[in-house]
């Protein structure tokens, strides 16, 4: 398949139909390798990864878990069970982590927008390894608590859980905007 035909093609496996086998370690670090071939303006590589897969998994979920019930005691079971269960499914979770350089030259935004090149690049190359991929991220993504729990330091931010799998079924089609309707052109 061509680049542009997979461009074309490319749509996001929802995390729940998503199961084993996951990437070996060989296709792993292909992942990764082809994750880091993203515009980086100043070759600062303001980012880094973090996997969760196996036990870690449901471990994450029970912390988001309790965490939920922390800050609403009054929440739904089934919200709570919905945060248990979030990073069950995929065999590889991927969090990528924003590590922007403060005080260089390349202000901090053009070096998070690095970071979410990668998410897309990671969507990209596990497309083209035959494996689906969401992008995901939801409250713990800026949770604080959740995020040390995570091993974040201060200044870092989690710019997505990029779940990667086995499709277990066809991923579903979305609507797009129309072009039309996002395309202008300046004139003086």
């Amino acid at each position: 398949m061509d680049l542009f035909t997979a461009l074309m093609q490319r749509r996001s496996t929802p995390s729940r139909q998503l199961g084993a086998p996951g990437p070996d370690a060989t296709q792993r670090r292909a992942l990764f390798e082809a994750a880091m071939r993203v515009p980086d303006h100043g070759k600062l590589a303001p980012w880094r990864f973090l996997t969760i897969e196996g036990d870690a998994r449901h471990r994450l979920g029970e912390r988001l878990a309790a965490r939920a019930k922390a800050l609403d005691p009054n929440a739904p079971q089934a919200a709570i069970d919905k945060d248990r269960e979030r990073f069950s499914f995929a065999p590889l979770i991927v969090a990528v982590i924003g590590t922007p350089v403060e005080g260089h030259k390349v202000p901090v935004v053009e070096q998070l927008l690095s970071g979410g090149a990668v998410c897309f690049a990671l969507l990209q190359a596990a497309q083209g390894l035959g494996f689906g991929a969401q992008w995901l991220t939801g409250w713990a993504a800026y949770d604080r608590e959740i995020l040390d729990g995570l091993g974040l330091a201060p200044h870092e931010q989690l710019l997505g859980f990029i779940h990667i799998g086995t499709a277990q079924g066809e991923a579903p089609e979305r609507l797009r905007p129309a072009l039309d309707a996002k395309l202008t052109e300046w004139t003086p």
